[in-house]
């Protein structure tokens, strides 16, 4: 009977032990989305995201002792394409959250799949959603009225008392129409114009010259990355002297380059991340833009040039801490819990520092940027300098 009892314990332990062994073996890796767009009129941002991203992944792999999968899509600059992706990666994948993509309209149309699906969304374009359209997204780039207020505030400083506004014909362009509302009026700045185009056009002759003619003492654009040039093309064509003024979604090479000569002397604002050398060394973004810069080196062969892989990066950390506090609730990754445990983490984030920004989130704000996530460049020579 002793010898049947002890063979039933070794017996026992044994099966103790081989479970735990097999918990170990099957911990599940955790999964991270991205759709980006590496074709079509938005790719001028969303390869330099994807530059951003391979950054990231050379940064830290891992959370916690499990390897991060990271599963990549192109969303051709499609919104349609973009929720397609996103509905594959998360019933195909079995992704927990979703990092994307180049163009706020995208981000818009991911952002209903992962309401849908309750998937976490970081998203690396301007998009922002109310209520609970929005609560499961959170929103990495600087909102569009924190960003204007800084350009508005440069031009009551220089004197200007009338504004011509042309901007995209679409989610972007309204953002900072908007925003330009709302700042313009209080500063003693009469808006004259509200000018539209779409990403893809070829020329905004026409809506340019409806702008020279009414003479403002400055333009401002609603645009972002190559497609943002052919405004200031145009002015410039039309022997426009007024002063220009931009986004921080102008802030890449491909933007200068088409540009030239009609974009010197923009002014813009932008994330610290931009002139990260030029900051201050008691400024905490100062050290993770240095990193970024030295991990984004590893990962590319070059050093960085734009402003958007930096917002990867930041979705990046974001997620690292995130993720780290989501599995301290002992959920498993691949299940609504971890879902829902992840995103209960990154709304919850509270003063973490990135590249762009001092990032602290709430449940009912998708924005997580502050003052201290903004500063004013001018373009000289073709590089972006600070505006003190």
């Amino acid at each position: 009977m002793k010898v049947l009892n002890r063979f039933r314990a070794l017996a026992g332990l044994a099966v103790g032990l081989g479970a735990l062994s097999a918990a170990g073996a099957w911990a599940a890796d955790l999964k991270v989305g991205f759709i980006t767009s590496l074709s079509g009129p938005v790719s001028s941002l969303g390869i330099p995201y994807e530059k951003g991203m391979k950054a990231a992944i050379a940064y830290k792999a891992d959370v916690g002792g499990r390897k991060i999968q990271l599963v990549q899509l192109d969303d051709a600059s499609d919104p349609s394409t973009a929720a397609r992706n996103a509905r594959k990666m998360i019933d195909e994948d079995k992704v927990d959250v979703i990092i994307g993509t180049a163009g706020s309209p995208g981000a818009l149309a991911i952002a209903g799949v992962a309401r849908e699906t309750k998937t976490p969304l970081i998203s690396i374009a301007n998009a922002n959603l109310p209520g609970e359209e929005g609560a499961w997204m959170v929103t990495l780039p600087q909102p569009a009225p924190l960003m204007v207020s800084a350009v508005v505030e440069r031009m009551k400083k220089s004197g200007v008392k009338t504004v011509g506004y042309i901007g995209f014909s679409d989610a972007w362009g309204d953002l900072v129409y908007d925003a330009l509302q709302k700042s313009a009026e209080p500063a003693g700045i009469k808006i004259v114009s509200n000018e539209r185009y779409a990403r893809a056009d070829s020329s905004v002759t026409g809506q340019v010259l409806k702008i020279v003619a009414l003479r403002p003492d400055a333009v401002i654009t609603g645009t972002s990355g190559t497609p943002g040039a052919l405004p200031y093309l145009a002015l410039a064509e039309r022997g426009y002297k007024g002063q220009i003024y931009g986004m921080h979604a102008l802030i890449n090479p491909d933007f200068v380059r088409v540009g030239g000569a009609s974009v010197e002397g923009l002014l813009a604002p932008t994330g610290p991340v931009i002139v990260a050398e030029q900051l201050p060394d008691a400024n905490p973004i100062r050290k993770v833009s240095m990193d970024f810069r030295a991990a984004y080196q590893k990962a590319n062969g070059a050093p960085p040039t734009d402003a958007f892989s930096a917002y990867t990066f930041d979705a990046w950390l974001l997620y690292l801490d995130a993720a780290q506090r989501a599995l301290a609730t002992k959920a498993e990754p691949g299940t609504p819990q971890f879902r829902l445990a992840l995103r209960d983490a990154i709304v919850s984030t509270k003063e973490l520092v990135g590249t762009h920004s001092v990032y602290n989130f709430k449940p009912t704000d998708r924005y997580g940027s502050d003052e201290r996530s903004r500063v004013v460049v001018k373009l000289e020579k073709g590089q972006w300098k600070l505006v003190p």
